[in-house]
């Protein structure tokens, strides 16, 4: 079996499809940039960027990334913050063309410092001052070794926690977001964190993380009406979107990354339906929206691939509520120009 975030270019190479609405605005709400399990870095961004669909801009997340090794730890990870501004301020020249990658950027601070969270928050703030959005300190943990896709498992109910809790008060002070990476058992304690904290923005990541695989893999319906329930829950809290992504993970239970040759679009759609139509359902297309999850996701399929297959999910919607869920959503979530979500001018 490849490893987690394996990503082979040549076994990718073996599917080629044509664009699917090649002139529709895209704004992918969710990537990232690293070199170490798997190295994917600004030429591998700029290449997918560039798969032939009209991607205006992005929003980089947080994934451990040049964090500073020298002073005071408990800022090392505005380091990567730093980082991601200056790859932001790269696309900003012009230099790759009209797109405007890490146009938004959610960063980590380690919300179980409590009160002092707030000095690392604000240094954050102060290092990416057009583009900083908000954190995401994450959730994600079960007791199975199966289902645990992160290198370094957080804590057990780290979203109960009262130091962590501490922390997050600091976020609506702030006016930032706070990204929400958990799995499904721990939806219920979300939506505790939430109803505690209403006024802070919510971004659900990943169709909230159902787990497919472990002690999941033989219950796959009763996980699926248990999320289902949890997910709604969380839709009728107005401050909450939702992610839609991150499905080509083996936590989701498909087996995409092991076959053969890469699946189509068609095949990807088929599979990814049902959990991303749940999704708008409870959410409505307004606090949807579509990520590339990259490269995580490209373990499975191309970005060309990827994208098409969202597009094939939603060709009966119509097209205001595409541009929602394709542009319009991210760019509210995290505060984007809106100039990302109009056509790309000519160059």
């Amino acid at each position: 079996m490849a490893p987690l975030h394996f990503v082979d270019d040549e076994w990718l190479a073996l599917r080629t499809e044509d664009v699917i609405d090649p002139d529709r605005p895209i704004v992918d709400a969710h990537h990232h940039i690293w070199d170490g399990h798997h190295t994917y870095l600004v030429p591998d961004l700029v290449n997918d960027l560039q798969c032939g669909h009209n991607i205006r801009g992005t929003v980089y997340v947080e994934c451990s990334f040049m964090y500073r090794a020298d002073g005071d730890p408990r800022f090392a990870s505005v380091g990567e913050v730093e980082y991601a501004n200056g790859v932001a301020a790269t696309f900003a020249s012009g230099y790759y063309g009209p797109v405007r990658a890490c146009a938004g950027i959610v960063g980590r601070v380690d919300l179980t410092l409590g009160a002092l969270a707030q000095p690392v928050l604000e240094a954050c703030m102060s290092r990416a001052p057009d583009r900083f959005r908000g954190i995401r300190h994450m959730a994600a943990w079960d007791a199975s070794p199966e289902v645990n896709v992160l290198r370094r498992s957080p804590p057990k109910d780290l979203l109960l926690d009262p130091n962590f809790r501490e922390g997050f008060a600091r976020l609506s002070e702030l006016g930032l977001s706070f990204d929400a990476w958990c799995y499904h058992p721990q939806l219920p304690q979300l939506i505790d964190l939430v109803d505690k904290y209403p006024n802070t923005r919510v971004i659900i990541d990943h169709v909230g993380g159902r787990a497919a695989k472990g002690p999941y893999a033989e219950r796959k319906e009763e996980v699926f009406r248990g999320w289902k329930a949890s997910m709604q829950q969380l839709a009728k809290r107005p401050n909450v979107f939702c992610k839609l992504g991150g499905l080509n993970m083996r936590l989701s239970g498909f087996d995409f990354i092991d076959r053969d040759l890469p699946p189509t679009s068609q095949e990807l759609a088929s599979a990814w339906k049902l959990s991303i139509e749940t999704c708008i359902e409870a959410f409505g297309p307004s606090r949807c929206m579509f990520e590339s999850n990259f490269p995580p996701d490209k373990s499975g399929c191309s970005a060309r691939v990827l994208w098409n297959a969202f597009k094939r999910v939603v060709s009966g919607y119509s097209e205001d509520e595409k541009f929602e869920l394709f542009a319009g959503s991210a760019i509210r979530a995290y505060r984007l120009p809106d100039a990302l979500g109009k056509p790309a001018p000519d160059v």
